[in-house]
Protein backbone atom coordinates (compact mmCIF):
# COMPACT_ATOMS: atom_id res chain seq x y z
CA UNK A 1 0.00 0.00 0.00
CA UNK A 2 2.72 2.47 1.01
CA UNK A 3 4.69 2.02 -2.21
CA UNK A 4 1.55 2.53 -4.30
CA UNK A 5 0.65 5.78 -2.55
CA UNK A 6 4.24 7.06 -2.79
CA UNK A 7 4.39 6.30 -6.50
CA UNK A 8 1.00 7.87 -7.16
CA UNK A 9 1.99 11.02 -5.29
CA UNK A 10 4.83 11.61 -7.78
CA UNK A 11 2.24 11.91 -10.54
CA UNK A 12 0.43 14.82 -8.87
CA UNK A 13 1.87 17.50 -11.22
CA UNK A 14 0.39 15.63 -14.20
CA UNK A 15 -3.24 16.00 -13.21
CA UNK A 16 -2.70 19.38 -11.61
CA UNK A 17 -1.75 20.58 -15.09
CA UNK A 18 -4.54 18.61 -16.76
CA UNK A 19 -7.29 17.35 -14.41
CA UNK A 20 -9.22 15.92 -17.38
CA UNK A 21 -6.23 13.97 -18.65
CA UNK A 22 -5.32 10.28 -18.49
CA UNK A 23 -2.22 9.10 -16.60
CA UNK A 24 -0.72 6.05 -14.90
CA UNK A 25 -0.68 6.32 -11.12
CA UNK A 26 1.15 3.06 -10.47
CA UNK A 27 3.17 0.97 -12.94
CA UNK A 28 3.27 -2.22 -10.93
CA UNK A 29 5.36 -4.14 -13.45
CA UNK A 30 8.25 -1.80 -12.68
CA UNK A 31 7.35 -0.32 -9.30
CA UNK A 32 7.35 -3.51 -7.26
CA UNK A 33 3.89 -5.11 -7.60
CA UNK A 34 3.63 -6.73 -11.06
CA UNK A 35 0.03 -7.87 -10.52
CA UNK A 36 -1.28 -4.32 -10.27
CA UNK A 37 -1.50 -1.30 -12.58
CA UNK A 38 -3.52 1.80 -11.70
CA UNK A 39 -4.61 4.46 -14.19
CA UNK A 40 -6.53 7.70 -13.86
CA UNK A 41 -8.94 8.73 -16.62
CA UNK A 42 -10.14 12.19 -15.56
CA UNK A 43 -12.34 11.45 -12.52
CA UNK A 44 -12.38 7.65 -13.03
CA UNK A 45 -9.86 5.36 -11.34
CA UNK A 46 -8.96 2.09 -13.06
CA UNK A 47 -7.27 -0.74 -11.17
CA UNK A 48 -5.94 -3.54 -13.38
CA UNK A 49 -5.52 -6.91 -11.68
CA UNK A 50 -2.90 -8.90 -13.62
CA UNK A 51 -2.65 -11.75 -11.11
CA UNK A 52 -2.62 -15.20 -12.67
CA UNK A 53 -6.31 -15.85 -12.07
CA UNK A 54 -7.46 -12.29 -11.48
CA UNK A 55 -7.98 -12.90 -7.79
CA UNK A 56 -6.58 -9.95 -5.85
CA UNK A 57 -9.23 -9.64 -3.14
CA UNK A 58 -12.03 -7.18 -3.76
CA UNK A 59 -11.65 -5.87 -0.22
CA UNK A 60 -7.97 -5.05 -0.83
CA UNK A 61 -8.76 -3.21 -4.05
CA UNK A 62 -11.62 -1.27 -2.47
CA UNK A 63 -9.37 -0.26 0.42
CA UNK A 64 -6.61 0.80 -1.97
CA UNK A 65 -8.99 2.85 -4.11
CA UNK A 66 -10.43 4.55 -1.02
CA UNK A 67 -6.92 5.38 0.23
CA UNK A 68 -5.96 6.90 -3.13
CA UNK A 69 -9.10 9.04 -3.05
CA UNK A 70 -8.33 10.14 0.50
CA UNK A 71 -4.60 10.80 0.19
CA UNK A 72 -3.91 11.49 -3.50
CA UNK A 73 -6.95 12.72 -5.40
CA UNK A 74 -10.72 12.27 -5.07
CA UNK A 75 -12.22 10.16 -7.84
CA UNK A 76 -15.92 9.90 -8.61
CA UNK A 77 -15.76 6.32 -9.86
CA UNK A 78 -13.43 3.32 -9.59
CA UNK A 79 -13.35 0.12 -11.64
CA UNK A 80 -11.33 -3.05 -11.39
CA UNK A 81 -10.38 -4.99 -14.52
CA UNK A 82 -9.42 -8.63 -13.97
CA UNK A 83 -7.14 -9.03 -16.99
CA UNK A 84 -6.65 -12.81 -16.69
CA UNK A 85 -10.10 -13.78 -15.45
CA UNK A 86 -12.11 -16.22 -17.62
CA UNK A 87 -15.22 -14.03 -17.28
CA UNK A 88 -15.11 -11.44 -20.06
CA UNK A 89 -17.35 -9.07 -18.09
CA UNK A 90 -14.78 -8.97 -15.28
CA UNK A 91 -11.98 -8.41 -17.79
CA UNK A 92 -13.89 -5.39 -19.08
CA UNK A 93 -14.47 -3.92 -15.66
CA UNK A 94 -16.48 -4.15 -12.45
CA UNK A 95 -17.36 -1.01 -10.46
CA UNK A 96 -15.79 -0.64 -7.03
CA UNK A 97 -17.73 2.54 -6.31
CA UNK A 98 -19.61 5.20 -8.25
CA UNK A 99 -22.35 4.80 -10.83
CA UNK A 100 -21.07 6.47 -14.00
CA UNK A 101 -17.58 6.59 -15.44
CA UNK A 102 -15.64 9.15 -17.45
CA UNK A 103 -16.55 9.23 -21.13
CA UNK A 104 -14.19 12.00 -22.25
CA UNK A 105 -10.56 12.79 -21.49
CA UNK A 106 -8.39 15.63 -22.75
CA UNK A 107 -4.78 15.77 -23.92
CA UNK A 108 -2.97 18.54 -25.81
CA UNK A 109 -6.30 20.44 -25.74
CA UNK A 110 -7.84 17.60 -27.76
CA UNK A 111 -10.84 15.66 -26.48
CA UNK A 112 -11.09 11.89 -26.80
CA UNK A 113 -14.04 9.59 -26.31
CA UNK A 114 -13.24 6.79 -23.86
CA UNK A 115 -15.29 3.88 -22.57
CA UNK A 116 -13.50 2.16 -19.71
CA UNK A 117 -15.67 -0.97 -20.09
CA UNK A 118 -15.55 -1.24 -23.89
CA UNK A 119 -12.54 -3.53 -23.92
CA UNK A 120 -10.05 -5.12 -21.53
CA UNK A 121 -8.12 -1.83 -21.56
CA UNK A 122 -9.68 1.64 -21.61
CA UNK A 123 -9.61 2.36 -25.35
CA UNK A 124 -6.80 4.91 -25.11
CA UNK A 125 -3.10 4.06 -24.92
CA UNK A 126 -1.20 6.10 -22.35
CA UNK A 127 2.26 4.99 -23.46
CA UNK A 128 2.05 6.81 -26.81
CA UNK A 129 1.46 10.26 -25.26
CA UNK A 130 4.81 11.68 -26.42
CA UNK A 131 4.24 10.25 -29.90
CA UNK A 132 0.98 12.20 -30.00
CA UNK A 133 3.01 15.28 -29.11
CA UNK A 134 5.31 14.58 -32.07
CA UNK A 135 2.44 13.92 -34.46
CA UNK A 136 0.66 17.13 -33.52
CA UNK A 137 3.84 19.07 -34.30
CA UNK A 138 4.76 17.27 -37.53
CA UNK A 139 1.63 16.46 -39.54
CA UNK A 140 0.72 19.76 -41.21
CA UNK A 141 -0.36 19.66 -44.02
CA UNK A 142 0.29 15.97 -44.59
CA UNK A 143 -1.72 12.96 -45.66
CA UNK A 144 -1.69 10.41 -42.83
CA UNK A 145 -2.55 6.72 -42.69
CA UNK A 146 -3.15 5.22 -39.25
CA UNK A 147 -3.14 1.41 -39.39
CA UNK A 148 -4.33 -0.80 -36.54
CA UNK A 149 -5.93 2.48 -35.50
CA UNK A 150 -7.98 1.13 -32.58
CA UNK A 151 -9.97 4.17 -31.35
CA UNK A 152 -7.94 6.48 -33.55
CA UNK A 153 -6.05 8.70 -31.11
CA UNK A 154 -2.90 8.90 -33.25
CA UNK A 155 -4.91 9.94 -36.28
CA UNK A 156 -7.02 12.38 -34.28
CA UNK A 157 -3.97 14.25 -33.00
CA UNK A 158 -2.64 14.39 -36.57
CA UNK A 159 -5.84 16.19 -37.62
CA UNK A 160 -5.47 18.57 -34.69
CA UNK A 161 -1.93 19.27 -35.90
CA UNK A 162 -3.14 20.32 -39.34
CA UNK A 163 -3.05 17.11 -41.40
CA UNK A 164 -4.72 17.53 -44.77
CA UNK A 165 -6.23 14.05 -44.62
CA UNK A 166 -6.19 11.16 -42.15
CA UNK A 167 -7.28 7.63 -43.03
CA UNK A 168 -8.01 5.37 -40.06
CA UNK A 169 -8.24 1.61 -40.50
CA UNK A 170 -9.00 -1.19 -38.06
CA UNK A 171 -10.74 -4.56 -38.12
CA UNK A 172 -13.24 -3.52 -35.45
CA UNK A 173 -15.98 -1.12 -36.52
CA UNK A 174 -16.88 -0.30 -32.89
CA UNK A 175 -13.40 1.10 -32.30
CA UNK A 176 -13.60 3.29 -35.40
CA UNK A 177 -17.04 4.48 -34.31
CA UNK A 178 -15.42 5.62 -31.05
CA UNK A 179 -12.90 7.53 -33.18
CA UNK A 180 -15.78 9.25 -35.00
CA UNK A 181 -17.21 10.32 -31.67
CA UNK A 182 -13.87 11.91 -30.82
CA UNK A 183 -13.97 13.74 -34.14
CA UNK A 184 -17.36 15.15 -33.21
CA UNK A 185 -16.14 16.19 -29.75
CA UNK A 186 -13.48 18.31 -31.45
CA UNK A 187 -15.58 19.61 -34.31
CA UNK A 188 -13.60 17.67 -36.93
CA UNK A 189 -15.50 16.76 -40.11
CA UNK A 190 -16.23 13.07 -40.59
CA UNK A 191 -15.57 11.67 -44.05
CA UNK A 192 -16.87 8.10 -44.00
CA UNK A 193 -14.40 7.07 -46.72
CA UNK A 194 -11.54 7.84 -44.31
CA UNK A 195 -12.70 5.16 -41.84
CA UNK A 196 -11.94 1.75 -43.29
CA UNK A 197 -13.05 -1.37 -41.44
CA UNK A 198 -11.18 -4.46 -42.55
CA UNK A 199 -8.24 -6.78 -42.32
CA UNK A 200 -4.89 -4.99 -42.44
CA UNK A 201 -3.52 -7.04 -45.32
CA UNK A 202 -6.59 -6.57 -47.50
CA UNK A 203 -6.88 -2.85 -46.77
CA UNK A 204 -3.21 -2.19 -47.48
CA UNK A 205 -3.42 -4.03 -50.80
CA UNK A 206 -6.41 -1.94 -51.84
CA UNK A 207 -4.83 1.35 -50.78
CA UNK A 208 -1.69 0.71 -52.85
CA UNK A 209 -3.66 1.41 -56.01
CA UNK A 210 -5.26 4.58 -54.62
CA UNK A 211 -2.91 6.96 -52.82
CA UNK A 212 0.41 7.71 -51.18
CA UNK A 213 0.69 9.09 -47.67
CA UNK A 214 3.21 11.49 -46.16
CA UNK A 215 3.03 9.73 -42.80
CA UNK A 216 2.10 6.11 -42.17
CA UNK A 217 1.65 4.79 -38.62
CA UNK A 218 2.19 1.09 -37.94
CA UNK A 219 0.99 0.06 -34.47
CA UNK A 220 0.10 -3.64 -34.67
CA UNK A 221 -0.86 -6.05 -31.88
CA UNK A 222 1.91 -8.35 -30.69
CA UNK A 223 0.36 -11.32 -32.51
CA UNK A 224 -2.73 -12.01 -34.57
CA UNK A 225 -3.70 -14.26 -37.44
CA UNK A 226 -6.40 -13.73 -40.04
CA UNK A 227 -7.19 -15.18 -43.45
CA UNK A 228 -5.15 -12.29 -44.87
CA UNK A 229 -1.92 -13.00 -43.01
CA UNK A 230 -0.04 -13.21 -39.72
CA UNK A 231 1.00 -10.32 -37.50
CA UNK A 232 4.04 -11.24 -35.41
CA UNK A 233 5.87 -8.26 -33.96
CA UNK A 234 8.36 -10.41 -32.06
CA UNK A 235 9.88 -12.26 -35.01
CA UNK A 236 8.52 -10.79 -38.25
CA UNK A 237 7.93 -7.09 -37.76
CA UNK A 238 9.96 -6.30 -40.89
CA UNK A 239 7.36 -8.13 -43.01
CA UNK A 240 4.68 -5.68 -41.90
CA UNK A 241 6.98 -2.78 -42.73
CA UNK A 242 7.62 -4.20 -46.19
CA UNK A 243 3.86 -4.47 -46.73
CA UNK A 244 3.20 -0.86 -45.85
CA UNK A 245 6.38 0.82 -47.10
CA UNK A 246 5.11 1.27 -50.70
CA UNK A 247 2.34 3.53 -49.38
CA UNK A 248 4.78 6.15 -48.04
CA UNK A 249 5.43 9.15 -50.26
CA UNK A 250 8.93 10.40 -51.04
CA UNK A 251 10.55 11.93 -47.94
CA UNK A 252 7.54 10.84 -45.92
CA UNK A 253 7.62 9.36 -42.45
CA UNK A 254 7.05 5.82 -41.30
CA UNK A 255 6.09 5.66 -37.61
CA UNK A 256 6.93 2.24 -36.15
CA UNK A 257 5.56 1.03 -32.82
CA UNK A 258 6.54 -2.36 -31.44
CA UNK A 259 4.97 -3.51 -28.17
CA UNK A 260 6.56 -6.97 -27.97
CA UNK A 261 7.64 -7.26 -24.33
CA UNK A 262 10.18 -10.00 -25.05
CA UNK A 263 11.81 -8.21 -27.98
CA UNK A 264 14.87 -6.36 -26.73
CA UNK A 265 15.53 -2.81 -27.82
CA UNK A 266 18.85 -3.82 -29.37
CA UNK A 267 17.15 -6.54 -31.45
CA UNK A 268 14.53 -4.08 -32.66
CA UNK A 269 17.29 -1.64 -33.58
CA UNK A 270 19.02 -4.39 -35.56
CA UNK A 271 15.77 -4.92 -37.48
CA UNK A 272 15.58 -1.19 -38.20
CA UNK A 273 19.23 -1.02 -39.27
CA UNK A 274 18.73 -3.99 -41.59
CA UNK A 275 15.73 -2.27 -43.18
CA UNK A 276 17.76 0.93 -43.58
CA UNK A 277 20.73 -0.84 -45.15
CA UNK A 278 19.60 -0.19 -48.74
CA UNK A 279 19.68 3.57 -48.13
CA UNK A 280 15.99 4.17 -48.82
CA UNK A 281 14.99 4.22 -45.17
CA UNK A 282 16.69 6.41 -42.56
CA UNK A 283 16.12 6.46 -38.82
CA UNK A 284 14.97 9.99 -38.02
CA UNK A 285 14.33 9.73 -34.28
CA UNK A 286 13.00 7.58 -31.47
CA UNK A 287 10.22 8.57 -29.10
CA UNK A 288 10.48 7.78 -25.37
CA UNK A 289 7.68 6.57 -23.13
CA UNK A 290 6.51 8.93 -20.34
CA UNK A 291 7.81 8.42 -16.80
CA UNK A 292 4.39 7.70 -15.33
CA UNK A 293 4.38 4.58 -17.54
CA UNK A 294 7.99 3.50 -17.00
CA UNK A 295 8.16 4.38 -13.31
CA UNK A 296 10.40 7.05 -11.80
CA UNK A 297 14.06 6.67 -10.86
CA UNK A 298 13.17 6.53 -7.17
CA UNK A 299 10.26 4.09 -7.60
CA UNK A 300 11.53 1.50 -10.08
CA UNK A 301 12.14 -1.81 -8.34
CA UNK A 302 11.88 -4.36 -11.14
CA UNK A 303 13.73 -4.62 -14.44
CA UNK A 304 11.74 -5.47 -17.58
CA UNK A 305 11.93 -9.07 -18.86
CA UNK A 306 14.43 -8.00 -21.55
CA UNK A 307 16.49 -4.84 -21.84
CA UNK A 308 14.61 -2.22 -23.93
CA UNK A 309 17.72 -0.01 -24.42
CA UNK A 310 18.28 2.15 -26.39
CA UNK A 311 14.52 2.59 -25.86
CA UNK A 312 13.25 3.23 -22.33
CA UNK A 313 10.32 0.78 -22.34
CA UNK A 314 9.09 -2.37 -24.04
CA UNK A 315 6.88 -0.08 -26.16
CA UNK A 316 9.50 0.89 -28.71
CA UNK A 317 8.75 3.80 -31.05
CA UNK A 318 10.93 4.78 -34.02
CA UNK A 319 10.30 7.23 -36.83
CA UNK A 320 11.88 6.58 -40.20
CA UNK A 321 12.20 8.81 -43.26
CA UNK A 322 11.41 7.15 -46.59
CA UNK A 323 13.10 7.82 -49.91
CA UNK A 324 11.35 6.33 -52.90
CA UNK A 325 13.40 4.70 -55.65
CA UNK A 326 11.26 6.35 -58.32
CA UNK A 327 12.17 9.78 -56.88
CA UNK A 328 15.87 9.31 -56.29
CA UNK A 329 18.09 11.45 -58.47
CA UNK A 330 21.28 9.95 -59.87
Amino acid sequence: MRQVIAAAALRAPLWQDNPQGAFRLFAGFYEGFPSLVIDAYADTLLLFDYSERGDISLASLEHLAATICEQIRPFQTAFVKRRNHPDQALRRGKPLFGESHTTTIEEHSIRYRVDVTMNQDAGFYLDTRLLRTWLKANCAPKRVLNTFAYTGSLGIVAIAGGAARVVQTDRNRAFLNAAKTSYSLNGFPINKADFITGDFFRVISELKSQALFDCVILDPPIFSQTSGGIVNTLDEYHRLVNKIRPLVAHEGHLVLINNAVFLSGSDFMITIQDMCADGYLTLKTTIPIPEDITGYAQTIQTAPPVDPAPFNHSTKIAILTVERKDQRTV
